[in-house]
């Protein structure tokens, strides 16, 4: 079992507050970090590795931890897990 998702496991609610609040939080350390407001450097560490984890499964909408607890927001057309062509018997002759 791998721990990457190969299908999409991120949709609807879940997708978009991923990227409201993934890309809110990379601003906010990087205003931290250029001195604009002030946080140690532990939270702005925190908030920039958690909004670019929010920022990049909201795009890909693939998380891991989703796949690791079996949750599934995406209600969209689900990709097939292999490539293969179907049966040649399913095509007409």
């Amino acid at each position: 079992m791998s721990l990457y998702p190969t299908n999409k496991n991120v949709g609807g609610w879940d997708r978009l507050l991923r990227l409201i609040v993934g890309p809110a939080l990379l601003v906010v350390s990087a205003a931290a970090v250029v001195g604009v407001i002030g946080l140690s450097p532990v939270l702005i560490a925190f908030s920039a590795i958690v909004g670019a984890i929010l920022t990049v499964t909201g795009l890909t909408q693939k998380c891991p931890l989703n796949n690791l607890v079996k949750m599934d927001t995406y209600k969209g057309r689900k990709e097939p897990d292999s490539t293969t062509e179907p049966e040649a018997a399913e095509r007409p002759s």
